[in-house]
């Protein structure tokens, strides 16, 4: 596992922290989910999606459905990637964003992450 860029976005007081690894087998996606749980404890929200070869999952990790790990997935897919995990650390600011705004927010993280 490597872990290939990182990249925080801030809105309304709520920061999003894209993380974009680089892994072989589902294992290294584990241990990573897990690194990051304890390292973010006070993160409300962790989704994720990851890619290795014929395998694939995505989680919203309780944010409303589709608004998180189906934009992190599009975005592996739309740039043909392969052994990869995109994980977005999320901190409630206190304001809420909408289903509109976290789909932006996680999107553009993402984004802003696959760019080397």
């Amino acid at each position: 596992m490597k872990l290939i860029n990182e990249y925080t976005l801030e809105i309304k007081k709520s920061k999003f922290i894209a993380y974009y690894y680089e892994v072989e087998n589902v294992e290294e996606v584990k241990t990573i989910l897990e690194y990051l749980k304890k390292e973010h404890k006070k993160a409300k929200h962790i989704p994720y999606a990851y890619k290795i070869d014929q395998f694939m999952k995505k989680s919203d990790d309780k944010e409303p459905s589709g608004t998180a790990g189906n934009p992190i997935y599009l975005l592996i897919e739309r740039k043909e990637l392969n052994h990869v995990l995109i994980a977005v650390v999320r901190y409630f600011g206190g304001i809420k964003l909408g289903a509109g705004g976290l789909l932006r927010a996680y999107t553009t993280a993402c984004k802003n992450v696959l760019m080397k």
